[in-house]
């Protein structure tokens, strides 16, 4: 009974979810180039992930904070085509839980803005059990949560988060793995359906000339079609309150 009544206070307690279709876009990759900066005079709530140790990412974020965008740290992890550079900071399959941690406390000490944590490339890694268990140690600790980016069909990332208490969400859509006009568009009114039908999406973008030139023309769209453009640490917390509610109208139900 006494767990009863404290679940029922807690989510008593709990702000209501919105109900209007809520979009998160996260613009990966950031911090190898000085015109990722210019990324920052998108209009709305858009999210980014810096990448670590690169030559613009401390600027970046100290300009990102400054503007109130959102960040995470986007760590490079191993991929099935080895050919691919990781970049520095890069967490691989041949790590020690040790060395993994180790890599991935000094990559979040260069970025403490962050509020969360997703894969750059990732393929081999995230379907991988031991190295996401270390990973997600590590987020826990920190209160950080983690965005699959969803590279492989195969991803155990979310499963281990789960396991270890990691708050977290999956990608549904990348906007730019063509970057024509048409396949922007196509790819833009995909994530518009999804958040059509779940009341919410998450997209993930890269800081390419014509995404940036795209979403400059597009964003200021979604407002006037019903759609609200929100940091993606709103979705997370979005998905926890509902789990939340979800849970208790089964306990009340027993």
């Amino acid at each position: 009974m006494k767990k009863l009544a404290w679940l029922l206070l807690a989510i008593c307690s709990l702000p209501a979810v919105a109900a209007g279709k809520q979009i998160a876009i996260v613009i990966d990759d950031i911090g190898n180039h000085q015109r990722d900066l210019e990324t920052l005079n998108l209009p709305g709530k858009i999210s980014f992930s810096i990448l670590p140790h690169t030559p613009y990412s401390q600027i970046f974020a100290r300009l990102a904070s400054q503007s109130d965008k959102e960040l995470l740290l986007h760590i490079p992890m191993q991929a099935l085509d080895n050919s691919k550079a990781l970049g520095p900071g890069a967490l691989t399959s041949d790590m020690s839980k040790e060395q993994l941690q180790h890599t991935l406390g000094n990559a979040l000490a260069t970025l403490p803005q962050v509020k969360g944590v997703n894969n750059h490339m990732g393929s081999a890694l995230t379907q991988e059990s031991q190295p996401m268990k270390w990973t997600m140690e590590v987020l826990k600790k920190r209160n950080l949560y983690f965005l699959d980016s969803r590279t492989t069909g195969l991803s155990q990332a979310q499963n281990v988060a789960n396991l270890y208490g990691v708050e977290n969400v999956g990608r549904h859509v990348f906007l730019d793995n063509i970057v024509n006009e048409q396949q922007l568009q196509f790819r833009l009114n995909e994530l518009k359906y999804k958040a059509e039908r779940y009341n919410f999406a998450i997209a993930i973008a890269h800081p390419y000339p014509e995404t940036i030139e795209f979403l400059q023309r597009k964003l200021p769209e979604l407002e006037q079609q019903g759609f609200e453009l929100v940091p993606l640490s709103q979705l997370v917390e979005r998905k926890y309150i509902q789990l939340a509610q979800a849970e208790s109208k089964g306990v009340s139900g027993r």
